[in-house]
């Protein structure tokens, strides 16, 4: 059985991954957009290169995530490195769908911040469960 190269293994993890995980560098541009990401935003990679990350993040939600942003980049510090992010993404056909992500910061060779990568995935039936489950029991607690 032949091996597989570091590198070939790594690019087959990212490419294949039912996660979306999105490179973007320090301006929020994105440069990596993998087939999970394609399938659960809706752009094709083609689309979503060079734009930015915008493109998903609901407007309304686009001021905190830039100053979170600006303050990742210039810090180097993220406590979403361990803890998941809870938030909204926006699809290509308009619909909101509820991500959970958590983000690693990509550094080069000097330890330069070149960017960041998010591993994000699709939790909305989940969020949906959740939130019937909290209207039935106010309802059940409602009662006399």
């Amino acid at each position: 059985m032949e091996s597989l190269s570091l590198e070939e293994l790594y690019r087959q993890l990212v490419e294949n991954s039912n996660d979306a995980i999105i490179y973007s560098d320090r301006a929020g541009l994105i440069r990596l957009w993998n087939r999970g990401a394609e399938e659960m935003l809706g752009f094709s990679a083609q689309e979503a290169l060079g734009q930015s990350l915008d493109i998903f993040i609901p407007e309304n939600q686009r001021a905190r995530h830039w100053e979170g942003y600006a303050r990742v980049m210039q810090t180097g510090v993220t406590r979403y490195a361990k803890d998941l992010l809870a938030a909204p993404a926006l699809k290509k056909d308009g619909n909101r769908i509820s991500t959970e992500f958590s983000m690693t910061i990509i550094r080069d060779a000097s330890g330069e911040i070149t960017g960041t990568a998010a591993i994000m995935r699709d939790v909305t039936a989940k969020w949906q469960k959740e939130k019937a489950l909290r209207q039935r029991l106010a309802e059940l607690e409602a009662k006399p």
